[in-house]
């Protein structure tokens, strides 16, 4: 009997919150990618990380909010000439929430990865938000689509004589230690000349992103602004329906022991009109 009554408070108790649990899995393809993928720690003062089905503008946010970034060049060096080899570079295209979308580079000719560009200019640049603290916080690996990753292609030049101010200010405010770095090293204001972009935010393969389209984003102060409030609303609910699951499973510890008992109950009445009728 007991057995029976546990079965039936799990029947009760799937129907419950079977709708709940359909909302929760369709809610992100509506909008961002997975949990909390437009929210940001308000904490850095940046803007949230834009909706999904806008890739450039979530290409321009990676580029934008990452201070470096894995660079791949075909190497020159003996031993494994011809192959691909890739270096962490430092690198900034502006100020935050202000970038250009152009990565720019501090080299040295004592740099592999330039010695490696000298013969070959074309590169594959890889930036992160794992360099954050954006998806830490939510439990993403770095080798998931939910923590989102840009991927450039391009060629590495050097700035020419009327940018290198644009470069030294966008390196300068990001990485003021490159100030101090030692003159004899002969270092150069370079930047990716971007020819293909490749988005990954989400589950279903990356998203090809036009350089048009890149440069042509802005972030729209009004645009933000409205993205907070349905952040603000989505937090809301989710607040109110994680209170609701909270009662709901303290009624579920409940409802097994009422059952039996009820059930029982109603084993002693059929019993006593078995026995008044006899």
């Amino acid at each position: 009997m007991a057995g029976c009554a546990r079965g039936s408070a799990r029947a009760v108790l799937a129907c419950l919150l079977a709708p709940v649990l359909v909302a929760l899995l369709v809610a992100p393809a509506r909008g961002r990618g997975g949990r909390e993928h437009a929210d940001w720690d308000a904490a850095k003062l940046l803007p949230p990380l834009p909706p999904r089905e806008k890739a450039a503008l979530v290409a321009r946010f990676v580029t934008n909010v990452c201070d470096w970034g894995a660079l791949a060049t075909i190497s020159t060096q003996e031993g494994v000439r011809g192959r691909p080899f890739a270096d962490v570079l430092s690198l900034s295209d502006g100020p935050p929430s202000k970038g250009s979308g152009v990565p720019y580079f501090y080299l040295s000719p004592l740099q592999q990865s330039v010695g490696n560009l000298k013969e070959n200019p074309y590169a594959t640049l890889t930036m992160s938000l794992a360099e954050t603290s954006f998806c830490k916080k939510y439990g993403f690996d770095p080798q998931s689509p939910l923590c989102a990753h840009t991927i450039l292609s391009g060629t590495v030049v050097k700035v020419s004589e009327t940018e290198v101010d644009i470069a030294k200010n966008s390196l300068f405010i990001r990485h003021p230690e490159m100030k101090s770095w030692p003159s004899s090293h002969n270092w150069f204001f370079a930047k990716l000349n971007i020819t293909n972009i490749w988005v990954l935010d989400y589950f279903g393969g990356p998203k090809i992103v036009t350089p048009e389209e890149y440069y042509n984003v802005t972030f729209q102060k009004t645009e933000v602004k409205q993205h907070m409030v349905n952040l603000t609303t989505h937090a809301k609910r989710l607040r109110k329906l994680h209170t609701d699951l909270g009662r709901l499973m303290f009624l579920y510890g409940k409802l097994p022991r009422r059952l039996t008992s009820f059930l029982s109950h109603a084993g002693l009445f059929v019993r006593l009109l078995a026995c008044l009728q006899n």
